[in-house]
C-alpha cells in the first residue's frame, strides 16, 4: 500500500502536440521541427507519440503492448460519460463510464481472451491470484471501456474499485433482471451484501447477458474476503445501502425533485461516497476525502442527472421515466409530449430547468478535485465531470434532445481527455463551458434568471485560488493541429484494432 499521497504535478497536452512543427519554426532535427520522413511514417510516429503522451497524462502503470491496448480502447470515448455500471435502470444511470462501447476487435478481446483479456501489465498480472486475474476478465467483459479507466489506478487502490466494480455489477444484474419474481428479487436486492461472506454463492437463474458475475459470483467474493478489512467494510456497506435503494425505485416513478436527488443517491451517489472512501482508505487521498459524503454524493448527481437529461428520448421510447414529474407536469400532461414537434416550446423550458438543477452541484464537483492530490485518482475522477459539464452545455436548450441523443464530438472528447489533467485545466474547462452556455440561455426561457445566477456561481468557482495561470484558449492554429491529430487517430485505431486484439491474446 502506499504511504502517502502522491503530489499531482501539473500536465498540459503531451509534449509532441504542443511542440510539433505545426506551430511553425525551429531547426530541422530538433523537438520543434523533427527530420522529415516518409508521409505515413510521420504520421504513425504523430500518433503514437501522442497516444503514447496522452496514456502517460491519464496514469497507466507500465508501457506494456497489453497496457497500450486498453488505453488505446479507452480512447474509443463516447461524447458522454457513462456509469460505473452499464445495466438498464440503476446501472445505467450510475456513475458514467468517461468511454463508451469499445470496437468489436476490442470486445473480442475482452469476451473472448480468456485469462488474458485481462489488460493489466504483464507485471501486475504475474504477481495476481488465478482468481483475481479472472475478476479483471470479468470487468473488461462487463464494464465496456471502463476496464482501462480503473487499471489506470495506483497500487491496490486498483483492485480495490475492480472488486468495488464487480459487486456492484453483480447486484445491479440482479435488479435489471426482469425474469426474477418481485418477491424473489426484493429480499435478495436487500440481502446481497451478506453473500459477500458466504463461499459458494451464487445465482444461476439469471438471464442478463452480465450473468457470468452472479454464476461465478464465489470468485468475485473471494477476492472481496482477500482485501484489506478497510475496503471490505466501505464495499460492503455501500453494497447494502444500494441495495436497499434498488429495491425501493423498482415499480417507484421519481415524482418530486427531492425524489429525483434521492433515485440520483442510490443510483450514483452512493457509488461516489464509496469510491471516496476508498480513496481514502488507500491512503493516496487525505482522510477527509472520504469523509465528506455531501461533495462525494454530488460527484455521482451530477453525472446521474447529465445522463438522465440526455437519454430522455431513449428511455421514453423503452418506456422509462426519469425526468421528475415535478418538473415536466409544468409544461405538459405527459412526459411522452415532448417528442412532438408542436410541444418543442414547452420541452425546452422543462430541459433548461432540469440542466440548471443539474448544474448546482457543480461548484461541489469543483471543490471535491481541489482536495485530491494523487495523479491517477485525480484522473478517474475529473475526466468524467468534465465530459459531463461539456454534455450539459450541449444538452441546454437544444431541441435534439427530443429528436434523439446528443454527443460531443469524438475529437472534442479525446481533447478533454488530454487537458483534464490537473486543477487549472479543469477549472478552465468548466469555465469556458459555463460561459458558451449563458450566451445560450433565452430570454424567455422561465428559468433565465436561476440559470444565470447558477452559472455566475460555477464561473466564480472557476478562478484558480492560486496565482493567475496562463489561459488556455488555443489558438485557430492549435486548434487545426487538434483537429488534424483526432482525425489521425480515430483512423489509425480503427485501423489497428484487430491487430491491438492479437497482441492482447499473444500476451
Amino acid at each position: 500500500m502506499a504511504a502517502r499521497a502522491q503530489q499531482r504535478t501539473p500536465r498540459s497536452l503531451p509534449l509532441s502536440l504542443r511542440r510539433s512543427r505545426l506551430a511553425g519554426g525551429g531547426r530541422r532535427g530538433s523537438v520543434c521541427c523533427p527530420p522529415r520522413r516518409s508521409a505515413p511514417a510521420a504520421r504513425r510516429s504523430f500518433v503514437r507519440s501522442s497516444l503514447h503522451g496522452a496514456r502517460m497524462a491519464a496514469g497507466a502503470c507500465c508501457k506494456c503492448p497489453v497496457s497500450l491496448a486498453a488505453f488505446k480502447r479507452s480512447l474509443s470515448v463516447a461524447a458522454c460519460p457513462r456509469s460505473l455500471l452499464s445495466g438498464r435502470r440503476f446501472g445505467e444511470r450510475g456513475l458514467r463510464e468517461a468511454v463508451a462501447r469499445p470496437s468489436g476487435a476490442a470486445r473480442a478481446a475482452g469476451a473472448g481472451g480468456g485469462r488474458h483479456a485481462a489488460s493489466c501489465c504483464v507485471s501486475c498480472q504475474e504477481s495476481m491470484s488465478q482468481s483475481l486475474r479472472t475478476c479483471y476478465v470479468y470487468l473488461n467483459q462487463t464494464s465496456r471501456s471502463f476496464a482501462a479507466v480503473i487499471q489506470a489506478l495506483d497500487g491496490e487502490l486498483r483492485h480495490a474499485v475492480c472488486i468495488f466494480y464487480l459487486v456492484l455489477r453483480a447486484l445491479d444484474t440482479v435488479e435489471d433482471d426482469m425474469s426474477i419474481p418481485l418477491d424473489t428479487k426484493v429480499p435478495m436486492l436487500h440481502d446481497f451484501h451478506t453473500y459477500l461472506y458466504q463461499d459458494a454463492w451464487s445465482f444461476s437463474e439469471s438471464r442478463e447477458k452480465d450473468r457470468q458475475v452472479l454464476e461465478d459470483f464465489p470468485t468475485i467474493s473471494l477476492e472481496f474476503r482477500n482485501l484489506a478489512q478497510e475496503y471490505r467494510e466501505v464495499i460492503s456497506d455501500i453494497c447494502r445501502r444500494m441495495g436497499v435503494g434498488m429495491a425501493e425505485f423498482l415499480e417507484k416513478k421519481v415524482g418530486s425533485m427531492k425524489e429525483w436527488d434521492k433515485y440520483c443517491h442510490y443510483a450514483a451517489g452512493l457509488v461516489g461516497v464509496g469510491l471516496s472512501r476508498l480513496f481514502s482508505a488507500s491512503r493516496l487521498e487525505d482522510p477527509e476525502v472520504g469523509r465528506d459524503a455531501d461533495l462525494a454524493d454530488s460527484m455521482g448527481l451530477f453525472l446521474q442527472k447529465t445522463n438522465i437529461i440526455r437519454d430522455y428520448l431513449e428511455d421514453t421510447k423503452e418506456g422509462r421515466a426519469f425526468w421528475p414529474r415535478e418538473a415536466w407536469s409544468q409544461f405538459a400532461g405527459r412526459l411522452e409530449e415532448f417528442a412532438q414537434p408542436e410541444k418543442l416550446e414547452s420541452a425546452l423550458s422543462c430541459l433548461n430547468l432540469l440542466v440548471t438543477d443539474a448544474l448546482r452541484h457543480v461548484p461541489d464537483v469543483i471543490a471535491y478535485l481541489a482536495r485530491l492530490r494523487n495523479r491517477s485518482v485525480f484522473n478517474f475522477c475529473a475526466i468524467p465531470q468534465v465530459m459531463a459539464i461539456a454534455t450539459l452545455s450541449s444538452c441546454y436548450n437544444n431541441p435534439l434532445v427530443f429528436q434523439g441523443v446528443v454527443k460531443i464530438r469524438k475529437g472534442q472528447a479525446v481533447t478533454l481527455m488530454m487537458e483534464a489533467t490537473d486543477m487549472p485545466a479543469v477549472q478552465n474547462i468548466i469555465s469556458q463551458y459555463s460561459q458558451e452556455m449563458v450566451h445560450k440561455v433565452s430570454p424567455a426561457d422561465p428559468s433565465r434568471a436561476e440559470t444565470l445566477r447558477v452559472l455566475a456561481l460555477i464561473r466564480e468557482k472557476s478562478r484558480p485560488s492560486g496565482p493567475p495561470v496562463r489561459s488556455r484558449r488555443l489558438s485557430p492554429v492549435y486548434l487545426s493541429a487538434a483537429m488534424l491529430l483526432a482525425a489521425v487517430s480515430w483512423q489509425y485505431l480503427g485501423a489497428t484494432a484487430a491487430q491491438g486484439a492479437g497482441d492482447v491474446h499473444g500476451q
